[in-house]
């Protein structure tokens, strides 16, 4: 397994009337962010915030090139970026203890917190197709050229790593500076992860290790 100390690259917030930050996710635009009774969406360039969305919003965030997904009591709800409605919602497999959330090639993949699970399920009906068992309390979760990464925080310690999508083997760990926490994961498909950092308030910016060409 590699390891190494995560590098935090730029730090976001705190923003205006968000005490907390739970999922995470990025449309290739805006980083989007759930904050407990709403969904928030800034340029990561600027800063900015650009758009909110009031919806129940308290855990992991996903994003499939059209609509936005979200945790929130149980259920998982589809969402319209541009009107903000609620179109569908299916079952979480938690139910109510789910965490992360990330698409990848038409199935979403769900955190369970206190359970260190992984979940992938059918966006449809939310039946659970695969399930994979990690060694930590599991926080957001997000895919990236073919790699599943996500994020554990437990008592003062968070790391962001890669573990095998069929075994949960851990490949790869970056380790978190003691303190700072991940609530929720997402990557920008390129050189960085977008992290929550729960009661801070925040969303750090952290490198993603580079690859052999």
């Amino acid at each position: 397994m590699k390891r190494a100390a995560a590098e935090i690259i730029r730090e976001y917030g705190p923003f205006p009337g968000v005490d907390s930050v739970a999922g995470v996710s990025y449309d290739g635009q805006n980083v989007w962010f759930a904050s407990g009774r709403q969904l928030n969406a800034f340029d990561p360039e600027s800063g900015k915030t650009e758009h909110t969305i009031d919806v129940a919003a308290n855990a992991g965030t996903a994003f499939d090139g059209q609509h936005l997904f979200q945790i929130a009591d149980g259920c998982i709800q589809k969402i319209d970026p541009k009107t903000g409605r609620v179109l569908t919602t299916i079952p979480a497999p938690g139910g109510g203890a789910d965490s992360g959330l990330a698409w990848s090639d038409g199935t979403l993949w769900v955190g369970q917190h206190r359970g260190r699970k992984i979940h992938q399920i059918d966006p449809q009906t939310g039946a659970i197709l695969s399930t994979i068992e990690s060694n930590r309390f599991v926080t957001g979760v997000t895919w990236v050229d073919g790699e599943l990464w996500h994020g554990t925080w437990e008592g003062e310690e968070s790391d962001i790593r890669r573990v095998d999508p069929h075994s949960g083997e851990v490949l790869e760990k970056l380790e978190m500076p003691p303190g700072t926490g991940v609530s929720g994961l997402e990557s920008d498909g390129d050189s960085q992860f977008f992290c929550g950092g729960g009661n801070s308030g925040m969303v750090r910016a952290v490198r993603r290790p580079k690859r052999d060409s």
